[in-house]
């Protein structure tokens, strides 16, 4: 016989649904404040079922020999979403220790040991294999056939150069927010993924329309405008922030990503930039992610991240922040004019700052936001040193 408590368990147990919240998952917070994102039962199910329904196509039926090394947080999406994967598909996961600091050998012996057939990374990764010491030549990385890029952008100038390393390697690579539980477009195959530049497609169970920011009208193909996404996969909201949720989601499920896109004739993605970090300079509009792109494509360049400084002028103009190689002795007007020769008159860089590293999260993401107290904290103390004078 059952005691009333154990029946109230039993109880509550029949009642969870899929509907349920069955996991919160924060975003990344990169320009600003994080929110927690809650994912229903039904999300992680449609997931399952169209990451099941495209690696079937693209892979064919039988046992799955594929041997995933995940690189990435498992408290992001994009780490919850490799788990998830591979228990749909019978998949071998790998997941590296994130205790150990990050080396690039490290992470090849491991896929020598483990016969990794494919890699699931950050864009941090992608730029560490670009410039170290090329590891084919140390370790056995003939297993190894698919790198999966994800969490962040991609520029399309570190992909070239992966891809010249590294030419018998296929990069995929992912769309997606963690208010849509991980993917919504991505590439498959070797085929897709010469798309440089592209996300790839749209991925089973969703559907998506490019609008414009301002009428909310739909747009047609190469078209750039903001990217909604609707389907099963879609969050049920923010926990405790019911004014950002209807902001989000609109009355008809659809969401808005708050990302600036365009998809071609042939149904490929393309992200140009969050609308959010969009430089307004004399009414124009800049995309950070064109300038950081040729700014790393600068051979003294280790890694840039551009952001919007104020200007009474202006509005605002682009400010980069640089990471140097050693003993380069690149200075500010060198930078300027590296860019001021490759860009219209309004997307010049105005002011440039050099630092140790660009602050990054987990799956890659520039903090703008920490950038952005940087450059005002800089702009703070020269006003009143300037006062005192």
């Amino acid at each position: 016989m059952m005691t009333e408590e154990e029946r109230t368990l039993v109880d509550l147990v029949d009642k969870v649904n899929q509907l349920d919240t069955a996991a919160v998952l924060y975003s990344s917070g990169t320009t600003g404040r994080v929110k927690g994102v809650m994912l229903s039962h039904r999300n992680f199910t449609s997931l399952a079922a169209g990451i099941y329904g495209s690696q079937l196509k693209n892979r064919g039926l039988g046992t799955s020999d594929v041997v995933v090394l995940s690189t990435v947080p498992l408290f992001h999406v994009y780490g919850l979403v490799c788990i998830l994967k591979a228990a749909a598909m019978g998949e071998t996961l790998v997941v590296i220790n994130q205790e150990r600091r990050f080396e690039v050998g490290r992470l090849m012996k491991i896929v020598e040991d483990y016969k990794v057939t494919n890699l699931a990374v950050a864009p941090p990764v992608i730029l560490a294999m670009c410039k170290g010491p090329r590891m084919d030549h140390v370790h056995d990385m003939k297993s190894l056939t698919t790198v999966v890029c994800g969490g962040a952008p991609l520029l399309v100038e570190v992909i070239s150069r992966f891809r010249d390393r590294y030419p018998n390697l296929v990069v995929a690579q992912a769309y997606g927010l963690t208010e849509t539980t991980g993917g919504v477009f991505r590439t498959l195959g070797a085929e897709e993924s010469r798309r440089i530049g592209s996300t790839g497609r749209l991925s089973s169970n969703m559907q998506a329309k490019i609008v414009d920011p301002e009428t909310g009208a739909a747009l047609p193909p190469c078209k750039q405008g903001e990217l909604w996404v609707k389907e099963a996969a879609i969050m049920k909201g923010y926990v405790g922030e019911e004014k950002a949720t209807l902001t989000t989601l609109d009355t008809d499920g659809w969401l808005k990503t708050g990302d600036l896109c365009y998809i071609d004739n042939e149904g490929y993605l393309y992200v140009i930039d969050r609308l959010k970090e969009l430089i307004k300079y004399k009414g124009y509009q800049v995309a950070p992610a064109e300038l950081e792109e040729l700014l790393q494509s600068h051979p003294d360049v280790l890694d840039a991240a551009v952001i919007p400084y104020p200007n009474e002028e202006a509005g605002h103009v682009p400010m980069a922040f640089l990471v140097k190689r050693p003993h380069s002795s690149i200075d500010e007007p060198q930078v300027m004019d590296f860019i001021a020769k490759q860009v219209s008159p309004y997307k010049k860089i105005r002011k440039v700052k050099f630092i140790d590293c660009i602050p990054r999260n987990a799956p890659g993401k520039i903090l703008r936001k920490e950038l952005i107290k940087l450059a005002l904290s800089s702009r703070t103390t020269n006003t009143k040193t300037a006062a005192k004078l």
